[in-house]
């Protein structure tokens, strides 16, 4: 009787068997990983999708749009010292932002009902409420982190008041300034530049003292009141919000805080803190009647690689999501014309925007 042979695998079938696994691994993967990005991007647009949807319900309820943010107005830089009115800027207090004035058309009734809003941001009984962490604010891209920073000043240190650190949740959206902005020292200054045609860089001065409405062109800024009705170059090419990932800096969308500054996390050519603002701004430029070496006005459309703290940045490979005024969410190309996006971040600038550009 002869004795059974085992049969089994040789060394160099087993090899070839591995380097066919590992080829169809390293096919299927980037597959897997686009599919997981696809799914990612979607469940973002529909963030801003709700947020939009919220911005109309609230504009529904009182006319117009929540103001990008809530400070007690002065012509001079004076105001009561519970309003900790900045001598740089003049922000004060409340501080209320754009985010905080929607959460109830978010479905957020329970964040809103803690909220005090008859008291600044920064006070003790609103501690915890703004640290909270919101989903519908958090875009599933973006890394760096999701949870509650720490308010910086100037200097990159921790800003107190009352000798108390400030603690604000995260957004990874922002609301749009325009073209133009008006922070740091421009919410002060008696006036500005600000750019008249920005195809041909003419500029002209504005008289401002504290009212930043007389620069800023987009639909949000300090104490605004803009209704759909000042859209004139249309809310189907007009942007009012888009991505801003905290690998650039940190936004929140809980308000303002007198004294404080965002700081950049990369270090790129003209990259510097700017003041309280850009916790929930940013703007696309051109501004102030800036120009670049070659004489040509200074624009940075989402995802532009000079990185700033003011402008819309998103991890999405290619680009980024934007919110626009008729409630849309449209994915705009990190290789949009500057121009293009220029255009559809100001109000009334009478610009038309060519749909082939975008």
């Amino acid at each position: 009787m002869k004795p059974m042979r085992k049969h089994g695998f040789t060394l160099v079938e087993l090899l070839v068997v591995i380097a066919i696994i590992g080829v169809l691994v390293g096919l299927l993967l980037p597959a897997v990983q686009a599919a997981r990005e696809a799914a990612r991007r979607m469940q973002c647009s529909n963030h801003l999708k709700q947020i939009g949807l919220a911005m109309h319900n609230y504009h529904s309820a009182y006319n117009q749009l929540p103001a990008g943010y809530y400070s007690f107005a002065t012509r001079d830089g004076s105001g009561p010292a519970s309003m900790q009115i900045d001598p740089l800027t003049w922000d004060a207090g409340p501080g209320w932002g754009w985010g905080a004035m929607i959460l109830p058309f978010l479905e957020q009734a329970g964040a809103a009902e803690a909220i005090r809003y008859d008291r600044p941001v920064w006070d003790i009984s609103n501690a915890a409420v703004i640290e909270t962490k919101i989903p519908g604010f958090l875009c599933p891209s973006a890394t760096a982190g999701d949870d509650a920073f720490v308010v910086q000043n100037e200097t990159g240190t921790p800003l107190t008041i009352g000798g108390r650190q400030i603690r604000m949740a995260r957004s990874h959206y922002v609301v749009s300034h325009g073209q133009e902005s008006c922070w740091d020292e421009c919410g002060s200054d008696a006036s500005g530049d600000v750019f008249d045609n920005i195809y041909t860089a003419a500029v002209r001065t504005v008289a401002i003292s504290g009212d930043t409405s007389k620069v800023a062109d987009g639909p949000f800024y300090r104490n605004s009141k803009i209704g759909f009705r000042d859209f004139l170059d249309g809310t189907a090419y007009t942007i009012l919000a888009g991505e801003h990932a905290p690998v650039i800096a940190d936004k929140t969308w809980a308000g303002i805080v007198p004294g404080a500054f965002t700081h950049p996390r990369i270090d790129t050519p003209e990259n510097q803190p700017e003041s309280a603002a850009t916790l929930l701004f940013v703007h696309s430029g051109p501004s102030g009647g800036e120009l670049d070496l070659t004489g040509f006005p200074i624009m940075h459309p989402i995802n532009h690689p000079f990185k700033h703290v003011c402008q819309m940045f998103s991890q999405h490979p290619g680009g980024g999501n934007v919110l626009l005024g008729d409630g849309s969410v449209r994915f705009i190309s990190e290789s949009v014309n500057q121009l293009t996006f220029a255009e559809m971040s100001s109000l009334r600038e009478h610009e038309i925007v060519n749909p082939e550009n975008l």
